[in-house]
């Protein structure tokens, strides 16, 4: 699994920084720490180009070939 295109680490980045800025909205202490998960999966996919569920589900579903 290469690594992901640079217009898809900027929406990883952004879709994440959206999440973040959600969180502070509703107030760090009211937000369920599970939330926090994917927040940071996001932003991370985003610097080092690697989508964690991305390589997950390619491993458990197969591309299909042509």
């Amino acid at each position: 699994m290469g690594k992901a295109s640079s217009t898809m680490r900027v929406w990883f980045i952004l879709f994440g920084l959206l999440i973040w800025i959600g969180i502070a909205l509703t107030g760090f202490s009211n937000v369920h720490w599970f939330l926090y998960i994917p927040a940071i999966a996001i932003v991370l996919a985003g610097i080092f180009g690697y989508c964690p569920s991305l390589m997950l589900v390619s491993k458990i579903v197969p591309p299909k070939q042509s």
